[in-house]
């Protein structure tokens, strides 16, 4: 058995309560960081290590795009799709199909694995009794697919990509411990769902990787990759996300001022091009719904929202909850204050 972790130090951010009193709790950590790594603000635990998950996106596609964006041919579109965890529509799936064939691969490639595409189950609709998915189709191809790019021009095999000794796998470790100024040793490695290494770090430290990815001066070790991939990211959030998804609806909030990556399991990132501030959040019980709840009062109490982003949010906050009969008995709020 491994050792004992010590356990996040969550508080309550978001409670559903049925006729005015607290049902169910939901606990998680919010963290506000600066360009300089100065937690601005914070609600919970930002210092125990938690995995990232798709947030790590961004800092995985960082490697290919600072060495080969050029060489590789890599449109802002395409970078867009390599940080995504998308939905599996035809312009997904259609534009890694057309990355991997530039070093004459394929889905059968890819090691992610398959699923039903996000695109159904985000907008309320059943697959059609015919349909048939591939790897391509997985809500991660297009991070596998970088990470196969990455291969072919470090002149790796692409056969072991996801093992931790391969170099792909050292190039991104050592761009998640630069952005997050975490040693590499100090590193928690674990399994992603797409059976890709993932990594967990302080929300702090996630936080203020996605500050620096605001910074419009190049950085001492990706020089300007930082800024293109998180701007390549806010001016195609339907390739990140998709329809009905959180990721395209907080960055059209945002109006090309926010970069947003959810990550699997209640966590959130984003971060102010203007402002320079990231801001990570994990809900512990994985919860998307309590996540949203958090995060959008999270940018209310930052000044961060308006009449227009309230709209364009508004679809991500739940319902009354109501019972069969249609009768209102309870909603969810958030509860946390930074």
């Amino acid at each position: 058995m491994p050792a004992a972790t010590a356990l996040p130090r969550h508080v309550p951010v978001a409670v559903a309560y049925r006729g005015g009193h607290p049902e169910n709790i939901h606990h998680g950590s919010v963290a506000v960081v600066n360009t300089r790594g100065e937690l601005l603000a914070s609600v919970g635990d930002v210092e125990t290590p938690l995995f990232t998950r798709s947030a790590l996106k961004p800092f995985q596609a960082m490697p290919l795009v600072a060495r080969n964006a050029e060489t590789q041919r890599l449109e802002d579109a395409d970078i867009a799709l390599l940080c995504a965890s998308h939905s599996g529509e035809p312009m997904h799936v259609e534009r890694a199909a057309s990355l991997l064939a530039r070093i004459g691969a394929d889905e059968t490639t890819l090691a992610c694995g398959t699923h039903v595409p996000f695109f159904f189950g985000a907008n309320g609709l059943t697959p059609p009794p015919e349909a048939r998915f591939n790897r391509l189709h997985h809500n991660c191809s297009g991070k596998h697919t970088g990470m196969l790019l990455l291969a072919d021009a470090l002149g790796a095999p692409l056969s072991g990509y996801l093992d931790r000794a391969h170099p792909v796998q050292q190039e991104i470790a050592r761009s998640v411990s630069h952005f997050m100024d975490v040693p590499m040793h100090r590193l928690v490695l674990g399994t992603d769902g797409c059976s890709a290494p993932n990594y967990a770090v302080p929300l702090r430290a996630l936080a203020q990787g996605f500050a620096r990815l605001t910074l419009a001066t190049p950085d001492a070790a990706y020089g300007e990759a930082p800024l293109r991939v998180a701007r390549a990211m806010s001016r195609h959030p339907e390739l990140v996300s998709g329809r009905g998804r959180n990721d395209l609806s907080l960055m059209r909030a945002g109006r090309g001022d926010w970069v947003s990556k959810v990550g699997a399991d209640g966590v959130q990132a984003l971060a102010s091009f203007s402002r320079g501030i990231g801001i990570a959040a994990k809900v512990s019980d994985g919860q998307l719904t309590p996540l949203m709840v958090a995060v959008i009062e999270v940018l209310e109490q930052l000044g961060w929202l308006d009449d227009d982003s309230r709209t364009a949010l508004a679809r991500l906050m739940p319902a009354p909850l109501k019972n069969a009969a249609g009768i209102e008995v309870g909603e969810m709020r958030a509860v946390l204050s930074l």
